[in-house]
């Protein structure tokens, strides 16, 4: 089946490595396109699906004056026509934002002559403006602890999940570094044992070996693998139940290297076993 990428988001989350990307993947990619010409443009790529199988769309802020209150309805039309359609949406905390414009010295879309908006005042407006956008997005990436190569590496993965089914993200993290905001569900493994403590497990991480002995003689690790996933194969049949297209399940623990990695492979493992396809994602340690 013909697909589909709505790519939208904050300015300065990373729309222009996800489209690169897309490129590489064999995406047609267009950007910048109104929202307006969003159906029209359907239509063409519709009529000719042999040669455009896999297309990408960008659309950001820019079209704001296209009338955002039209997108739902419009990306609702589209959804009816044979083609699968999937809305990406890329958020950052606004902190990470403010510093990669003053890092790269561009000027925010919103703080043009014409706006007259400051940096902090731009980025504030956009997030109010596109947060109609963010709540209809069958997914939403949070990318403030990301590199470009991790964006990168995220998205091949993604693209490359089987469409015809719910897609589970699985996603490690340190509370130390704030909560991702993409995440669908969250858990804090903070209560357990941190072998960080113990100096020949510090500099290791939880996919390492001595790690997971370490917890697999902890009884309530074992228990809070249990409950999680429990928890976990209840409610993906649920969502997967009401068209669910993404879940993203996220792990936090203090620095984000020992238990939350740790129990997302469990996790993973587990789902695996079930059937269900899985994209693990570690925040804080490198891919």
């Amino acid at each position: 089946m013909q697909q589909l990428v709505i790519l939208t988001g904050l300015s300065g989350a990373g729309k222009t490595v996800v489209l690169r990307t897309l490129e590489d993947m064999e995406f047609y990619c267009v950007d910048n396109l109104p929202v307006s010409m969003l159906g029209n443009f359907v239509s063409h790529i519709n009529a000719d699906a042999e040669f455009y199988p896999k297309v990408a769309v960008g659309i950001d802020i820019r079209s704001q004056s296209q009338g955002f209150d039209d997108f739902q309805s419009e990306i609702q039309q589209l959804k009816q026509k044979t083609i699968n359609i999937k809305v990406v949406f890329l958020n950052a905390d606004k902190k990470v934002l403010i510093q990669r414009f003053s890092e790269t010295r561009r000027r925010h879309p919103l703080s043009t002559a014409h706006h007259h908006y400051s940096l902090t005042e731009a980025v504030k407006l956009e997030a109010k403006l596109m947060n109609s956008i963010k709540q209809q997005a069958d997914l939403v990436i949070d990318t403030s602890g990301q590199s470009a190569l991790q964006l990168k590496q995220h998205i091949w993965q993604l693209m490359s999940m089987p469409s015809d089914r719910v897609s589970i993200i699985l996603k490690s993290f340190a509370f130390k570094r704030g909560v991702p905001f993409d995440a669908d569900f969250v858990f804090d493994a903070r209560c357990l044992k941190n072998p960080y403590w113990t100096p020949e497990l510090r500099h290791l991480n939880g996919k390492d070996k001595k790690i997971q002995d370490f917890f697999a003689e902890d009884d309530w690790a074992n228990d809070f693998i249990k409950d999680l996933t429990g928890f976990s194969n209840k409610w993906i049949k649920r969502f997967e139940a009401n068209d669910r297209s993404y879940i993203t399940i996220a792990v936090g623990c203090t620095g984000g290297q020992h238990r939350s990695v740790y129990l997302i492979e469990r996790l993973a493992v587990f789902l695996t076993n079930q059937g269900i396809d899985a994209l693990v994602l570690h925040r804080e340690i490198s891919y």
